[in-house]
C-alpha cells in the first residue's frame, strides 16, 4: 500500500506529523463527497500502475493531460498508464480509452515545499474526443477565483482515513477560501462539517465556474478536518507555461 507513491511508513509518519503538527501532507481522496453521475466530467482523468489507480488528472488537449507534479516525482514515467473515459475502476468499460506517458513537463517542482505542484504529461496518442472523453476548458493567465467561489472537487481516493476505497468517481461541493491559505495556492473548505480532500490520488481538477482553477495538491490538520483549508496549485499562474507546451508540441509533426 502506498500513499501517492509513498511507502506506508513514511505515509503514515506524514499523516501524524499532519495531525499533531498541522503540517502539509500530500492529498487527495473525497471524503464526505457523493458519486457522481457516470461521465458527469468527461475530463477525469485516472493514472494507473500495474492496473491500479493512485492519482488524478484533467484532459487539458487530446495529447496531453495536467497533473500534480508530486504524483510524478520519483516515478519512472514509463509505468504509468493514462485511462480516460473512466468511472466505475473495478468494471471494464467500453468507454475506456488508455494511453501510455511519452514525456513529462514540469516548472520548478520543490517537493519539500510543495511548491510549483503542476505537471503536464504528454500522451503517445490522441484521445477520440466522445461523450465520455472531453477536453477541460482552463482560465486564462491570472485569472484565479475569489474568496466564496462555490467549486466541485472529485476522485477516486478512499472515502476516509481508514474507510475503503470506493469504485465509482466521488465529488464535493467546496467554498474557496483565503484564510490559513499561502498566497502560492488557491485553497477551499467545506463549512459546517468534515469534508475534503484527504490522503491518496493527488493530481485532480478543482472546477469552479465551469473550469479547472486548481490541482489537488495537500492538506493540513488531517482529511477533512473542518479548520484547515485543502491547498490546490493555481492553474491560473501557469496558464501561459501549459499553452506554450500545446502551441510547441502541436507545430511539430
Amino acid at each position: 500500500m502506498t500513499l501517492s507513491g509513498w511507502p506506508l511508513g513514511a505515509a503514515l509518519a506524514s499523516a501524524l506529523l499532519a495531525l499533531l503538527l498541522g503540517g502539509p501532507a500530500l492529498a487527495s481522496e473525497i471524503v464526505g463527497g457523493r458519486p457522481a453521475r457516470p461521465h458527469a466530467w468527461p475530463f477525469m482523468v485516472s493514472l494507473q500502475r500495474r492496473g491500479g489507480h493512485f492519482c488524478g488528472a484533467t484532459l487539458i488537449a487530446r495529447n496531453f493531460v495536467m497533473s500534480a507534479a508530486h504524483c510524478m516525482n520519483g516515478r519512472n514515467f514509463r509505468s504509468v498508464q493514462v485511462v480516460l473515459g473512466a468511472h466505475d475502476l473495478r468494471r471494464r468499460e467500453s468507454s475506456r480509452q488508455t494511453f501510455a506517458v511519452r514525456r513529462v513537463f514540469e516548472n520548478g517542482f520543490n517537493p519539500i515545499r510543495l511548491v510549483n505542484d503542476i505537471v503536464v504529461l504528454q500522451l503517445n496518442g490522441s484521445a477520440i474526443i466522445n461523450a465520455n472523453v472531453q477536453v477541460a476548458q482552463l482560465p486564462a493567465q491570472g485569472r484565479g477565483v475569489g474568496n466564496g467561489t462555490r467549486c466541485l472537487v472529485m476522485g477516486w481516493g478512499r472515502l476516509g482515513t481508514n474507510r475503503p476505497l470506493p469504485s465509482v468517481l466521488q465529488q464535493l461541493n467546496v467554498t474557496v477560501v483565503t484564510s490559513l491559505c499561502r498566497r502560492s495556492n488557491v485553497c477551499t473548505l467545506v463549512r459546517r462539517r468534515q469534508a475534503g480532500i484527504c490522503f491518496g490520488d493527488s493530481g485532480g481538477p478543482l472546477v469552479c465556474q465551469g473550469l479547472v482553477h486548481g490541482i489537488d495538491s495537500f492538506i493540513r490538520g488531517g482529511c477533512g478536518s473542518g479548520f484547515y483549508p485543502d491547498a490546490f496549485t493555481p492553474v491560473a499562474r501557469f496558464s501561459n507555461w501549459i499553452n506554450s507546451i500545446l502551441r510547441r508540441r502541436a507545430a511539430r509533426p
